[in-house]
């Protein structure tokens, strides 16, 4: 880690790159963009699409209404992660399901498809009977 850019203080309390969680969600979208890395600077400076501030608004909406029950639920898994996430649960899109992603102040700065995988690993089974050309010498007992 450099400069101290994810870690918690002496009191146990969360800093981002030196400001505590309670500064980051009273700074404006903008003020927040200049700590973020270079690839979510970007996205942010280029302006957010009309989906991204959707998603935005919904989020500050379900912080007003405190339902932390229900997920919001999302496609856009290059959403940068924003203070405004926090404490909050999403529903992202894996390409099959949506799946609950919990943001914690660790996640800023990062997207919200990095946490939650579209892949999974492979598990091969054993090969059944005419699965290959050798398959046909096994024997049956």
């Amino acid at each position: 880690m450099s400069e101290g850019e994810y870690r918690t203080g002496r009191e146990g309390e969360f800093t981002f790159r030196g400001h505590t969680l309670d500064e980051l969600q009273e700074m404006d979208i903008d003020e927040v963009a200049e700590l973020l890395p270079a690839r979510q600077r970007r996205t942010i400076e280029r302006g957010l699409s009309t989906e991204q501030q959707k998603l935005l608004e919904e989020a500050r909406e379900a912080g007003e209404e405190e339902t932390a029950n229900d997920p919001i639920r999302t496609h856009l898994r290059n959403m940068p992660i924003l203070p405004e996430f926090v404490d909050k649960t999403f529903a992202v899109y894996t390409g099959q399901s949506f799946e609950r992603v919990r943001v914690e102040p660790e996640m800023l700065g990062h997207y919200l498809g990095e946490f939650q995988l579209t892949r999974t690993s492979v598990e091969h089974g054993q090969a059944g009977i005419g699965a290959t050309r050798s398959s046909k010498f096994v024997p049956l007992k």
